[in-house]
């Protein structure tokens, strides 16, 4: 339905572009800054059943990326972390039901879902010095999953 996806669109996208605008604004008064996004591994593969999802999440890879274009110049590093199949709130219907959770399981060579703490060492890099010259990257946390 209409509403869903306009939910869905309204809180993965439009917000992450409000938010990358007024952070950004911020920044370029500086001169220096660094802005990681939340995309999915939905950005690159589209997924199943999850039009509007899938979508948004494409959606946040591009407007990175744009802002990237934008902003490099300026001193600002636009980057995005896509994580892949983590253990969280969000996902414990599907890692509840045993027959998707195994589909899932034997696609990520790690062999294992993430951990929310998984993204720390990613996060903490794109915001580092060492990542100085990385922007416009849709950086994957996902165990292997795209490598398959």
């Amino acid at each position: 339905p209409l509403e869903i996806w306009d939910e869905v669109i309204e809180i993965n996208l439009t917000s992450v572009f409000t938010l990358t605008q007024l952070t950004g604004r911020e920044m370029l008064k500086r001169g220096q800054g660094k802005i990681v996004n939340i995309a999915s591994m939905q950005s690159f593969n589209g997924g199943m059943n999850i039009p509007a999802y899938a979508a948004s999440k494409g959606g946040v890879a591009i407007l990175t990326k744009s802002f990237a274009n934008a902003w490099a110049s300026r001193g600002i590093n636009v980057n995005a972390i896509a994580p892949g199949y983590f253990d969280t709130k969000m996902t414990a219907g599907v890692k509840n039901n045993p027959i998707r959770y195994e589909q899932i399981l034997a696609r990520i060579p790690a062999g294992r879902w993430g951990q929310p703490g998984d993204i720390c060492g990613s996060l903490l890099f794109l915001v580092s010095p060492a990542s100085d010259y990385v922007n416009g990257v849709i950086l994957p946390v996902d165990g292997g999953m795209l490598c398959t």
